[in-house]
């Protein structure tokens, strides 16, 4: 074996296998990774199943065969079937399926992707795919996923079979294009790439639909559509799931006839979370813009909570990861950005939860101009403050909590785990005015240090998350004289 052709599979005829590599003096390459498993005597082992392939038989012992097929809209390339063959080898490699780059379309419903989607489609491409549905009907393309190379790769679409048909859109970049529909029964999709770079590339769904009908809306992400009926004045309602809000349409649409074409009142419907909005109801969910996507560059989101007065706000973290140093959420104790600091929070260090002692909390959320994350979700509730004690103070990250008590007059204490440190030692006190005497501690991996003791560990400042830039962290260990 040398250069990049891969086998499948390559089965030893006895219970030992030697593999020896050979390297000139010249250019080195990426190399091999090879995968190993201990089969049965005479048998051939199992080759898998092409992507976006179908298989037919499971058995494979000499002389069994194994056939292929491609799902619908896929072309196979190689064998349709192997043998397993005396020697124990498959009598070829298993065949693959790819999406063809000229190709007709015919199925009332069905998908169309660029090649090798969503390994990157290559270079110079001229891709024609046609969608014909019967005379009188139309067809909506949905677009699931869109990444191009910007300015340079297009996907054009043309209501008609002919390349001189009318565009209805020229489509390019990483922005996932609106739903399309076609004015006749024939949609022509060209793609072309050129000779440099390449994106994922594209993942659309059509389905055709009859001249009295609309075109099948789907279900919006983040979103419970209410209504199947499709036809001439048939209505659908849209609902935003908790903590999203309507980015684009209104609550309901109405299939109707407009300009002598049947089509909706309104564009469909898609949920998206804000950034920034004024809170009040008793509970909610507060969530980063893109969730449950990467969240984008440059923001700046407000959000205000507030309680009934006499009430507390708490709020719990159950995802949070940011870029680290980069892009961080403040939380505010109090209206606005001038109440005081409950804390500031990037990378994945959080609380499992914050009070306020106002019923109003203030969160800002900043992002820088690069790379983003995952985001947050945070559960918010208004809370009585019991008249004899404080509110559950919470446990630091990679740490833990010493006493249950949260009476008037009662302390906690804390502890972190290994290669941590405490950010403030003393314990929390529960005062008179139902508020701990300190903000719950942080456990930080500190950047350098003396260390002690016969064992320990030491963590890379902000450890497990990514290690800020331009660090000089000198660690001194100091152990039993005589020790080593």
């Amino acid at each position: 074996l040398t250069g990049s052709f891969v086998p499948d599979l390559i089965v030893s005829m006895s219970n030992q296998m030697w593999l020896h590599l050979q390297t000139d003096e010249s250019v080195g390459s990426i190399g091999f990774k090879v995968n190993y498993k201990e089969i049965e005597k005479e048998s051939c082992g199992d080759p898998g199943t092409p992507l976006y392939g179908i298989r037919e038989g499971d058995g494979f012992s000499n002389r069994d065969v194994l056939r292929f097929e491609c799902q619908f809209g896929f072309e196979l390339i190689g064998e349709k079937s192997i043998i397993c063959q005396e020697n124990n080898q498959w009598s070829a490699n298993i065949p693959i399926c790819i999406f063809p780059c000229l190709s007709n379309f015919t199925a009332p419903m069905g998908t169309v992707l660029s090649p090798d989607y969503p390994e990157g489609y290559g270079n110079n491409l001229n891709c024609i795919w046609t969608i014909i549905s019967d005379p009188g009907s139309r067809i909506h393309l949905s677009f699931n996923d869109f990444d191009l190379e910007s300015q340079f790769d297009f996907l054009a679409v043309k209501d008609g079979d002919s390349p001189d048909s009318p565009i209805i859109g020229t489509f390019t970049g990483a922005e996932v294009p609106s739903h399309l529909t076609s004015n006749g029964h024939i949609l022509r999709l060209e793609f072309q790439a050129d000779h440099s770079m390449s994106g994922r590339g594209f993942n659309i769904t059509y389905n055709t639909f009859g001249h009295n009908e609309c075109p099948d809306p789907g279900v919006p992400i983040n979103a419970r559509r209410f209504g199947d009926n499709f036809q001439l004045g048939s209505s659908i309602s849209v609902i935003c799931e908790e903590g999203f809000i309507k980015t684009q349409g209104t609550e309901t649409i109405t299939c109707m006839l407009m300009d002598g074409k049947v089509m909706w009142s309104g564009p469909i419907p898609k949920c998206g979370a804000p950034c920034g909005g004024h809170f009040s109801s008793p509970s909610g969910v507060i969530l980063s813009p893109g969730w449950p996507g990467y969240y984008k560059d440059s923001l700046n989101c407000e959000w205000v909570i507030e309680a009934e007065p006499g009430h507390s706000i708490k709020i719990t973290f159950e995802r949070f990861q940011t870029e680290l140093n980069y892009d961080v959420l403040e939380v505010h104790d109090g209206p606005n950005l001038l109440s005081p600091l409950l804390g500031s929070y990037n990378g994945t260090q959080v609380p499992q939860f914050l009070f306020s002692s106002s019923n109003f909390i203030y969160l800002l959320f900043t992002t820088d101009n690069s790379r983003s994350n995952n985001g947050f979700k945070i559960h918010y509730e208004s809370v009585t403050v019991n008249t004899y004690s404080c509110l559950d103070p919470g446990i630091p990250v990679h740490g833990r909590r010493y006493g249950h008590d949260f009476s008037i007059g009662s302390t906690v204490s804390f502890s972190c785990d290994p290669g941590y440190r405490l950010s403030h030692e003393e314990p929390l006190l529960c005062e008179k005015n139902h508020w701990w005497s300190h903000p719950l501690p942080t456990c930080d991996a500190l950047c350098g240090g003396d260390v002690r003791g016969p064992s320990g560990t030491i963590l890379s400042p902000g450890y497990p998350d990514l290690y800020p830039n331009s660090l000089n962290c000198t660690w001194t260990v100091d152990v039993t004289h005589g020790k080593g």
